[in-house]
């Protein structure tokens, strides 16, 4: 299990979990409460898809496109903790999650982009992973067209990035809930509690 990251004046939250899970809803409503103290950093896979990345599921295509995403993300988390010091950093997925959509063993992942599941969860100071809808076996569908994934394959997506993220020593699972709004505000208030710990 990786160590506790150190704050350094910091707070880098990933807000993750398999798909339809409310993360991004959570993530919003989360810098609305806060205002200026957050900034949210936006999920790089939607920034490329949606711009015209192509999409493959021819196996070299996908890898290229994970390695893409990752580099997408960490360079977003970086200007963006360039830019906002001083804010709590709320990351719409992590540079992890790559690794549970590599259509290989999780450690082919870090070796193409030149580094290791520890060194990528010490980037991070807390983990809220939000259950994906899938497990309660409701729809997923959202406001994210680039969203492809039928429910099983959320499921399986679900497993391999709570595997992943789980190692994580401040690793929060927010259930799926039957009510949409009380599993955000279950989120919510665990978003909460880990900012009051980290600051």
């Amino acid at each position: 299990m990786a160590a506790l990251p150190s704050n350094n004046g910091r707070c880098r939250i990933v807000v993750t979990g398999g798909p339809g899970g409310g993360k991004t809803t959570a993530a919003d409503l989360f810098r609305r409460e806060l205002g200026e103290k957050v900034v949210v950093v936006p999920e790089a896979a939607t920034l490329l898809f949606s711009g015209g990345f192509p999409r493959s599921g021819e196996v070299h295509a996908r890898k290229s496109a994970q390695c893409a995403i990752y580099h997408v993300q960490r360079n977003l988390e970086d200007v963006q903790s360039a830019r906002f010091p001083e804010r709590i950093l709320l990351c719409d997925r992590g540079s992890i999650d790559g690794a549970a959509y590599w259509p290989d063993d999780p450690a082919g992942f870090f070796a193409a982009v030149g580094s290791s599941e520890e060194a990528e969860l010490e980037r991070y100071d807390a983990v809220i992973f939000f259950e994906t809808a899938a497990a309660g076996g409701h729809a997923i569908e959202g406001g994210n067209p680039i969203r492809t994934e039928s429910a099983e394959e959320a499921m399986a997506i679900d497993r391999r990035l709570r595997g992943l993220w789980s190692r994580h020593p401040r690793f929060v699972i927010v259930p799926h809930n039957p009510s949409f709004m009380k599993k955000i505000l279950f989120g919510l208030a665990s978003l909460e509690s880990i900012v009051a710990q980290l600051r």
